[in-house]
């Protein structure tokens, strides 16, 4: 048996949490500043969408991928190139003068961003005990949440100037994360601990994600990913449809979507909770999509500052009971393990992400109200193939006897 270290001192996990709050800072600063800068270099909904899609899915082909590295290799390694692909990347859009430019950079950054979030995960894993785990996690969550609710507005803040400042400041943030993780942080995984050199390392296996729509939770499944279209419809091309409909610029767009991180955080780490405890997921779900149906057309009748506020933070609030409702109802009726599960569950929420930006972007040369026409009559439809699909009652989890 190998030595293991099983704490993690206060100082590693603040080094993780920065580097998270890094990351998902960057990733929060940069969407106000994405429509304008397509925008500024002449093209329209069709691209924002495409650029969109391939963060998410380089992030869902990749981010698999470095676990299992990092398994072989060490966490710290690992770390330190998602850092160093970040910042690079950051560099790159804030340079981009022509439209491939931004698709590198975008693709550049889903290959190796990706690797920062499971392999932090996983150096939690490695150094802290299982009683001690959930709190190290707790703070990782955190962090992840502070970058993606204070981005927006730093973003469109920092955009004011000139758009290219928000990826230069994120740069130079990743700097001195990737500095702190080579002269301060230890590695956790041993060499006797890490995984054989013969083992394959592959990415998504996309056979076994049609497999897994004919399991028993392969309903489940296809709800996440048709919801998350839904959803998507409004996440990708909002900066777009502020810019061209009601004119505003990335500071407005930056404080409503800050209004967005804070209001996603607090329903799905808050309240989502309390719902489900108190009428089921079941509920909760089909609750979700119908009245996320409803306020996506809301959204059209709002003209003024004050009624996007309300009108964005309602349809936020509610959506997002959706896909922690979903991920714990598969977990219930989950037949394999609980960790193939919730991959499952999220490779399909991440092909949303991928699929929905793109159909968002296309109706959206179109006609700017398309998106969310469309995102609404995908989440009525999502509603009524969840009174089909799922029970009407809460699963309960049997235990499992030798007979």
């Amino acid at each position: 048996m190998h030595a293991q270290v099983r704490t993690t001192s206060g100082k590693n996990l603040a080094i993780l949490s920065f580097t998270l709050v890094v990351v998902m800072l960057g990733f929060g600063m940069v969407i106000p500043v994405f429509p304008f800068f397509v925008e500024r270099l002449g093209a329209g909904g069709s691209a924002l969408g495409l650029l969109v899609a391939t963060g998410a899915l380089t992030e869902l082909l990749f981010g698999p991928l470095w676990g299992s590295v990092s398994d072989r290799t060490g966490r710290k390694p690992i770390l330190m190139i998602g850092m160093l692909g970040y910042g690079l990347s950051m560099v790159l859009f804030g340079l981009s003068t022509q439209l491939w430019m931004l698709f590198a950079s975008r693709a550049l950054s889903g290959v190796l961003s990706s690797a920062t979030l499971s392999t932090a995960m996983a150096y939690i894993g490695d150094s802290t005990s299982e009683k001690a785990r959930g709190g190290g996690m707790g703070a990782l969550g955190g962090a992840a949440g502070l970058g993606i609710i204070l981005g927006p507005g730093l973003g469109g803040w920092l955009a004011g100037g000139s758009l290219s400042t928000p990826f230069f400041f994120a740069a130079g943030m990743a700097v001195v994360s990737l500095l702190l993780i080579v002269l301060l942080l230890p590695e956790t995984l041993p060499p006797g601990a890490r995984r054989p050199e013969g083992r394959r390392i592959s990415l998504v296996d996309f056979s076994e994600l049609w497999r897994a729509l004919f399991s028993p939770i392969g309903g489940l499944l296809l709800l996440a990913c048709l919801g998350t279209i839904g959803t998507s419809n409004f996440e990708s091309i909002f900066g777009l449809y502020a810019l061209e409909a009601l004119g505003y610029g990335p500071q407005q767009v930056g404080a409503v979507l800050t209004v967005v991180g804070f209001v996603a955080v607090i329903g799905r780490g808050v309240l989502t909770g309390m719902f489900t405890r108190r009428w089921g997921e079941v509920t909760v779900i089909k609750g979700a999509l119908l009245a996320g149906a409803v306020t996506f057309l809301l959204l059209l009748l709002a003209k003024s500052y004050a009624t996007v506020l309300l009108t964005t933070g309602l349809f936020i609030l509610i959506t997002a009971f959706f896909r922690p409702a979903v991920h714990s109802l598969t977990s219930q009726r989950a037949t394999v393990g609980q960790g193939a599960a919730m991959g499952l569950s999220n490779s399909f929420v991440s092909l949303g992400r991928v699929i929905g930006p793109i159909w968002a972007g296309v109706v959206f040369d179109l006609n700017l109200s398309f998106p969310y026409i469309s995102g609404a009559v995908i989440l009525f439809i999502v509603f009524l193939l969840s009174l089909v699909w799922m029970p009407k009652n809460r699963i309960k989890v049997t235990p499992v006897t030798n007979e």
